[in-house]
């Protein structure tokens, strides 16, 4: 990308989530994969979230695998989110 692009605000900033993929219901957390561009590729992006006495909590992830895909990439978001649910719960939150 080119130094003007950067300077005027004309760049992509790459960590910056530009939608929403799909989502599912896990265990009674929610799980969204987000789209997270990464040159021409897709990194693996999303969101977990959990109602906890009333409260809303939320936490966001983002992982180091790209993907040529956007639908691979929103796939195996949920995949991994079912893994950060099964290894750390609630934990997630603290």
């Amino acid at each position: 990308m080119s130094f003007w692009k950067k300077l005027l605000g004309g760049g992509d900033d790459p960590q910056v989530a530009t939608g929403q993929g799909p989502e599912e219901s896990y265990k009674g957390f929610t799980i969204r994969a987000s789209l997270l561009p990464a040159g021409s590729e897709f990194q693996l992006a999303g969101t977990i979230e959990k109602e906890i006495d009333g409260v809303l909590k939320r936490h966001d992830f983002v992982r180091a695998d790209r993907f040529s895909s956007k639908e691979d990439a929103q796939q195996l978001t949920l995949v991994k989110g079912r893994q950060i649910i099964d290894e750390q719960g609630e934990r997630i939150f603290s």
